[in-house]
C-alpha cells in the first residue's frame, strides 16, 4: 500500500477563503501537501487563515508554482477533477477508483482542481493521467471547491484504512511527472529543429497538445520513458555500426 498521500493542486484559485476552506477539508482526512498554481491574489493570503478552522500547518507548507507541470514534479499519478475533458481523449474514474489507484502504486500520486468559476483549461488537464469525476445528482451538480477537494480527500482516508497490504499490482507506477516533461520537451525540440510544426500556420498549438495526451495518456513507468528518450536520441543522432564506420 502506498504510503504517501497524495498532492492538492489548486490551479489558479480565485479566494484565499476558498484556498482556507480546501485545506480545512485536506486535513481533515489527513492531506497536507498542498500546491497552488498562479494563485489569483498572490500568496501568502489573509482571508485563508480564519475559512482554515485551525488547518495552519497546511497553509504554512504550501508552495507555489507558476505552471501546472513544475506543480505536478514529483508526482506519479495525476487525476484532474473536471466535468469537461471532451477535447482529449482520457479515461474517466470516481473517488473511489482514483483511491484504490493511489493505494495500489508506488510514489504520491495528486489531485488537481481548477479555479472555482472556469474550472481546469484543456492545457491543465493534458498533463493530468486520468479524469476524476465526482458522481453528483444529475439535476444540481453544482459543488463548490472545497466540496470537491472534501469528497476526494474523505475517498483517499477511507481506502487508507481498508486497503489490504497486498493490493500492490505488478507495475512500477507511472514515471515521476517531471521525468515524462523531460521526454515531451526532448520530442518538442527534435520537432522544431526538423521543421515539424512550419507547414501549416497554427499547427504548432495543437500538434503539441496532441503529443502531450499521447504521452500522458498511457502512465509511463519510469523505465518506459528513459526507453523512449533513448529512441528519441536515437532518430536523432543514429549509432553507427564498426562496418559503417570503416
Amino acid at each position: 500500500m502506498s504510503n504517501s498521500a497524495p498532492a492538492v493542486i489548486l490551479v489558479r484559485p480565485q479566494l484565499g477563503v476558498n484556498i482556507g476552506a480546501c485545506a480545512r477539508a485536506m486535513l481533515n482526512f489527513g492531506l497536507t501537501d498542498l500546491r497552488l498554481v498562479s494563485p489569483r491574489d498572490g500568496w501568502p493570503n489573509p482571508d485563508a487563515g480564519p475559512s482554515a478552522s485551525g488547518a495552519d500547518e497546511v497553509l504554512e507548507n504550501a508552495r507555489v508554482f507558476e505552471t501546472v507541470a513544475e506543480a505536478c514534479a514529483g508526482l506519479s499519478l495525476v487525476f484532474a477533477t473536471t466535468i469537461r475533458g471532451r477535447e482529449l481523449t482520457r479515461r474517466v474514474v470516481t473517488p473511489l477508483q482514483a483511491s484504490c489507484e493511489f493505494h495500489g502504486q508506488q510514489g504520491q500520486g495528486g489531485l488537481m482542481f481548477g479555479p472555482e468559476r472556469t474550472g481546469l483549461e484543456t492545457e491543465d488537464l493534458a498533463v493530468a493521467h486520468a479524469i476524476l469525476s465526482i458522481p453528483v445528482n444529475p439535476a444540481f451538480g453544482s459543488l463548490n471547491l472545497a466540496q470537491a477537494v472534501l469528497v476526494t480527500a474523505y475517498e483517499w482516508f477511507r481506502q487508507a484504512s481498508d486497503a489490504p497490504d497486498d493490493q500492490m499490482v505488478n507495475h512500477e507506477g507511472p514515471a515521476p511527472h517531471e521525468e515524462l516533461e523531460g521526454l515531451i520537451a526532448a520530442v518538442d525540440e527534435t520537432l522544431v529543429t526538423n521543421g515539424y510544426y512550419n507547414p501549416v500556420p497554427g499547427r504548432a498549438a495543437a500538434a503539441r497538445l496532441t503529443m502531450r495526451n499521447l504521452f500522458t495518456r498511457p502512465e509511463f513507468s519510469a523505465g518506459e520513458v528513459r526507453t523512449l528518450r533513448g529512441i528519441v536520441r536515437g532518430l536523432v543522432r543514429p549509432r553507427h555500426s564498426p562496418r559503417d564506420q570503416d
